[in-house]
């Protein structure tokens, strides 16, 4: 896959405008889900995704083909995503669900084997206080958090995303969750 994906952008370069077609299906939920779980706004979260992948394409010359594309796309999108929220004023939607690309709420799917519906009302109640408190942090917390924990990505991939050195993540990491870990000591 990864072959392709190189294949697809050396294409693109070129000037093939289908080309592009298969690198935003490949990331268009990923660049969707780091930019929602920043700003925490649905429709602000598919401004910003699109936003991202316009400025990749304006921008392809630019992409070292040394290096991996999914890090440059996620630097494009976590910044653009950084600069929306230094713009507008605090959050007002801290208790945004969290809905997958289709609409749907992902605390909706349950494997069949759930104890019960307390327990499960129980979930999402938590899941939501959890992700309220992470949009109350400030968004340099946030974005690592978000980047680390939910994204799953390693150190030295925020490191390339955010463009810090990878000590700078390491202690802001520790400070995210030190902040989230205060946040939500009375779970």
């Amino acid at each position: 896959m990864e072959e392709k994906l190189k294949e697809k952008i050396r294409a693109v370069k070129k000037g093939d405008q289908q080309a592009y077609e298969y690198v935003v299906e490949l990331f268009q939920n990923k660049v969707f889900g780091i930019c929602f779980r920043m700003i925490g706004n649905r429709h602000e979260a598919e401004d910003l995704a699109q936003e991202a992948f316009i400025r990749a394409y304006i921008n392809i010359h630019s992409f070292d083909e040394k290096r991996k594309f999914s890090t440059w796309l996620y630097r494009i999108a976590t910044n653009l995503t950084i600069d929306r929220l230094r713009k507008k004023k605090p959050d007002f939607y801290l208790d945004a669900e969290i809905n997958d690309s289709e609409g749907h709420n992902l605390y909706g799917q349950l494997a069949a084997d759930q104890p019960s519906t307390e327990d499960f009302v129980e979930g999402i109640e938590i899941q939501n206080y959890i992700q309220k408190e992470i949009m109350a942090l400030p968004v340099k917390y946030r974005s690592i958090i978000a980047l680390r924990f939910i994204d799953e990505l390693s150190i030295k991939e925020i490191s390339e995303i955010l463009e810090l050195p990878v000590g700078t993540v390491k202690t802001r990491i520790h400070r995210g969750r030190e902040a989230l870990r205060k946040r939500l000591r009375h779970v």
